[in-house]
């Protein structure tokens, strides 16, 4: 899968995912997303992103986590 928007460089953010090289890291859009706020308020508060840049990083994120083992608690 190609990622055109997401860029990973070490002199930004430490080298964390970033939308098209803005100090925005996916990990904070992805956050914004589950914290419950819309494609448009995430841009409202991020007015250099756009929706398609918000939908690549829930991309990006899915695909990060695809086929990986996660620790998760067991419940009795």
């Amino acid at each position: 899968m190609t990622f055109e928007r997401i860029t990973i460089d070490p002199d930004v953010m430490g080298g964390a995912p970033c939308i098209r090289g803005y100090r925005i890291p996916v990990a904070t859009v992805v956050a914004m997303f589950a914290d419950g706020m819309t494609a448009d308020e995430i841009v409202a508060d991020l007015p250099d992103l756009t929706p398609e840049d918000i939908t690549e990083a829930l991309r990006y994120a899915a695909e990060a986590v695809r086929e990986r083992t996660l620790p998760l608690r067991h419940t009795a």
